[in-house]
């Protein structure tokens, strides 16, 4: 995947994050914590936060991928080279 690519699709997942993040009052990161710590498992009897928590787990497991990956392209080379410039008409 071409860094530009990584960029756009850690956005979309940002924005799908931010959705969880705001409807439960607390960062991605920090939800994810908790629950790797096991924190959330009086939620699994309820429907819509096991689903909820479910997709916000995957988005944010993709994202942090992604991220790995964008920062091990951005090492390999220098900046300037990742610059993915679309010429304005």
């Amino acid at each position: 995947m071409q860094i530009y690519e990584l960029v756009l699709e850690m956005k979309l997942l940002e924005r799908r994050m931010t959705l969880y993040e705001e409807k439960y009052g607390v960062l991605s990161e920090d939800f994810y914590l908790a629950w790797k710590a096991g924190e959330l498992s009086r939620y699994d009897e309820f429907d819509e936060t096991r689903a909820d928590f479910s997709q916000w787990k995957g988005f944010y497991e993709i994202w942090q991928r992604r991220k790995k990956a964008y920062d091990e392209q951005m090492a390999e080379r220098k900046f300037i080279e990742h610059l993915h410039v679309q010429p304005a008409y």
